[in-house]
C-alpha cells in the first residue's frame, strides 16, 4: 500500500507541473493576441484572462500580476526575435559598412513580419512605463546578442560615433516599418509593395556605405 501511495503522489506532481506550464503558455499566448489584435489600451488582466479562458487570479498566482506577465511576454518576444534573426544567414560582410547595411536590411524584414513587435515599439514610444521597459530591454538584449555574434572582429572606421549613428539608423528603420503598417507610407514615400521596400533597403545601404566606408587617410568625410 505505501508503494502505491508513493507512486500516485509522484505521478500527480508532474501532472500539476504540466498543467501549470500549459496554463502559463496559454496566458502568454493570450497576452500576445490581445496586444496584437486590440492594442495596448485593451491590455489588462481581465481581457487577457478572458482570452486565455482562465481565472484572472491565475495571472497573479503564476506571474505576480501584469508586470510579471509583461516580463514573461518580453522574454517570449525576445526568444521569437532571436529565432527570426537566427533564421536569416546574416550579412556576409568583410567591412563595417557592409555589416551595418546587412543588419539593417534584415531588421526591416524581421520587424515587418512581426505585428506584435510593431505594437510593442509603438507602445514604448507613446506610453513609456514599467511594462514597456521590460519589452524594450528584452528586445535590446536579443538585438545586441545577434549583432555581436555577426560582427565578430569587424570594427567601425576611426572617427565615427558608431553607437549614435547606428541608433539613428535603427530608429529610422523602426519608424518606416511602423508608418508602413499604420498608414502605408511615410513623408510622401509609399510603403505598401515589395518595390517600395526595395527602395528603402537601397537607401539604407547607401547611407551605411556613405557613413562607414573606409577613406584614404587625410580625406574628409562629407
Amino acid at each position: 500500500m505505501p508503494a502505491s501511495t508513493s507512486s500516485s503522489s509522484s505521478q500527480a506532481a508532474p501532472d500539476r507541473g504540466r498543467d501549470r506550464s500549459r496554463t502559463e503558455e496559454a496566458i502568454i499566448s493570450a497576452a500576445r493576441d490581445v496586444l496584437v489584435e486590440k492594442g495596448f489600451g485593451a491590455w489588462g488582466v481581465n481581457a487577457i484572462a478572458r482570452a486565455a479562458g482562465c481565472d484572472k487570479q491565475l495571472i497573479y498566482r503564476y506571474f505576480g500580476g501584469l508586470d510579471g506577465l509583461a516580463e514573461a511576454l518580453g522574454t517570449d518576444v525576445a526568444r521569437a526575435i532571436e529565432e527570426a534573426l537566427s533564421a536569416t544567414p546574416g550579412p556576409a560582410a568583410t567591412n563595417y559598412a557592409e555589416l551595418v547595411a546587412g543588419l539593417l536590411e534584415t531588421l526591416v524584414d524581421v520587424l515587418r513580419a512581426n505585428p506584435l513587435m510593431q505594437r510593442i515599439i509603438a507602445w514604448e514610444l507613446s506610453e513609456p512605463n514599467a511594462l514597456t521597459r521590460s519589452f524594450a530591454q528584452a528586445r535590446s538584449r536579443a538585438l545586441a546578442d545577434w549583432i555581436a555574434r555577426l560582427r565578430g572582429d569587424i570594427a567601425p572606421p576611426p572617427g565615427i560615433d558608431a553607437p549614435a549613428t547606428n541608433a539613428v539608423l535603427i530608429a529610422a528603420v523602426q519608424q518606416m516599418v511602423l508608418a508602413g503598417a499604420a498608414t502605408g507610407g511615410f513623408a510622401g514615400l509609399p510603403l505598401r509593395d515589395p518595390a517600395d521596400w526595395e527602395r528603402v533597403r537601397l537607401a539604407i545601404r547607401a547611407m551605411a556605405v556613405a557613413v562607414y566606408s573606409e577613406r584614404p587617410e587625410g580625406e574628409d568625410r562629407p
